[in-house]
């Protein structure tokens, strides 16, 4: 895994530098932005990481940010750090996305916490798409021909059933099941149907990857 970075946006130096120093001291590397704008002209995450963001600061504020990023697609953990016990803000936020809130004065270790367990989300999120895409370049090898077999097969058609239907013979019928399933990486009929049901419906299985 690529090393985890922590995100910080907020207008006050002071919280910055001392947000910076608090996740030193866990080894941590972050990067710290003056506002919105900074960050979002700067931010390209390429590995695991999290965003301690400031709700309100001049300019585009934090939950601001919050929307653009969800509005890009940007599936990285937001955690807010807060002054002020703002109900609406908080119903707001948690329409757009999961986030997590800190209000000022915040306990250190309540942060990291915080902090620890959003990279690990986020380093899961990024396993299962990182999984899903392999899995749809394996699909994407496959023939019009082996797909046409591979949905009659799905329905639970025995290969003179899918003959007749493709109006070819048995024994195509077997050589583009024999070619599919080698492409998909499959040794049997259980495996081919969990690994379909996990294309379509995002559900992981314990079948093989590659």
């Amino acid at each position: 895994m690529q090393q985890p970075v922590v995100y910080i946006v907020d207008d006050d130096p002071d919280m910055r530098d001392s947000l910076q120093w608090l996740m030193r001291t866990v080894g941590l590397r972050s990067l710290s932005f003056a506002s919105a704008d900074e960050f979002l002209r700067d931010f390209s995450p390429d590995g695991p990481g999290c965003v301690i963001l400031d709700v309100r600061m001049p300019g585009t504020g934090g939950l601001d940010l919050f929307e653009e990023l969800v509005a890009r697609g940007e599936g990285i953990p937001v955690i807010f750090i807060t002054a002020f016990a703002d109900v609406p803000m908080a119903v707001r936020a948690m329409k757009s996305g999961a986030v997590s809130f800190v209000e000022k004065p915040f306990n250190r270790q309540t942060l990291l916490d915080k902090v620890q367990r959003a990279i690990r989300d986020d380093a899961d999120r990024r396993a299962r798409m990182a999984a899903r895409a392999s899995l749809e370049r394996r699909f994407d090898r496959l023939t019009d021909k082996e797909r046409e077999v591979l949905e009659l097969i799905k329905e639970g058609r025995p290969n003179k059933d899918i003959a007749r239907s493709l109006q070819i013979t048995s024994r195509a019928v077997e050589l583009r099941r024999s070619s599919l399933m080698r492409k998909l990486g499959v040794g049997s009929l259980i495996e081919l149907l969990r690994l379909t049901v996990t294309l379509e419906t995002g559900i992981e299985n314990s079948g093989p990857s590659r």
